[in-house]
């Protein structure tokens, strides 16, 4: 972390580091505090603010122009390697806001006896989750490629103390900064696969089988149909005897006829 370092310049704001690129830029009502985490005995707290101002999120470092440039602050700089404990508060009343813990470097006009400061961003106009998910996913990128060259021996503890150069042993340009696409798991090796396409002539005559079945017809076998099938009408054999109670519906039958007869003959006199 270091105070009035940054060289400001149009029409990004500042100058780049060798190797640096801008990622995201806040509105311009964002503030800054920067505040000693502890209080020790005899240490003269360290204090200092701005009302409004824009926050940077480059490849390398987090940056912070305010709007209105005092002596004391007139840029904060701090790599982004050097802020741990990163975390977004919503509260109940007011803007959400961004807090960390940073390192100072040597020679970053912060007082020796500070070995970490509080660093808070409150975003007035909205932004501060999109400014975590920028920043946590680039740290996590850079932590990747310093382990890469620590373990090739081209990093060291020390180097992320150094200010300026600090990544010297990293090649930031291998270091993948998009937005990885969402992991898709491969289908299970058992899957049965897709049945091959059936042969129009083989889909036609499904379609003719499944409309008979839905109908009721062309489902029984040749057996079936037959035995089912009323027999012709020269083989019809009928009953040699009369069915029950025949005659005694025969006798009421007439019997109602001429009743019914009387009675319209009487109506006609």
């Amino acid at each position: 972390m270091s105070l009035n370092w940054v060289m400001l310049a149009e029409p990004d704001g500042f100058a780049l580091l060798p190797g640096e690129q801008h990622l995201w830029k806040s509105s311009p009502r964002t503030s800054l505090s920067l505040q000693s985490k502890n209080k020790f005995p005899g240490h003269e707290p360290f204090s200092l603010s701005s009302s409004a101002g824009t926050v940077y999120i480059t490849n390398q470092r987090v940056v912070y122009l305010p709007a209105k440039p005092t002596p004391q602050l007139q840029s904060f700089a701090a790599f982004i390697l050097n802020l741990r404990d990163s975390h977004v508060v919503t509260p109940l009343w007011g803007a959400n806001y961004w807090l960390a813990l940073v390192r100072p470097v040597p020679g970053g006009n912060i007082p020796p006896q500070h070995s970490e400061l509080e660093l808070k961003l409150t975003f007035k106009d909205g932004g501060a989750y999109d400014f975590t998910t920028t920043f946590g996913r680039i740290k996590e990128r850079l932590q990747q490629a310093v382990e890469v060259a620590r373990e090739s021996g081209q990093y060291t503890e020390n180097d992320s103390l150094r200010g300026p150069g600090a990544f010297g042993g990293v090649n930031l340009e291998a270091v993948h900064l998009d937005q990885l696409p969402a992991y898709e798991p491969p289908p299970p090796m058992d899957a049965p696969s897709a049945p091959p396409a059936p042969h129009p002539a083989t889909t036609a005559a499904t379609a003719t089988a499944e409309a008979g079945r839905d109908s009721g017809l062309g489902t029984s076998s040749p057996d079936s149909v037959a035995a089912a099938a009323p027999k012709p009408a020269d083989n019809y054999d009928p009953p040699a005897e009369p069915p029950p109670d025949y005659e005694e519906v025969q006798r009421e039958s007439v019997a109602d006829e001429l009743e019914r007869r009387l009675r319209d003959e009487e109506s006609r006199r």
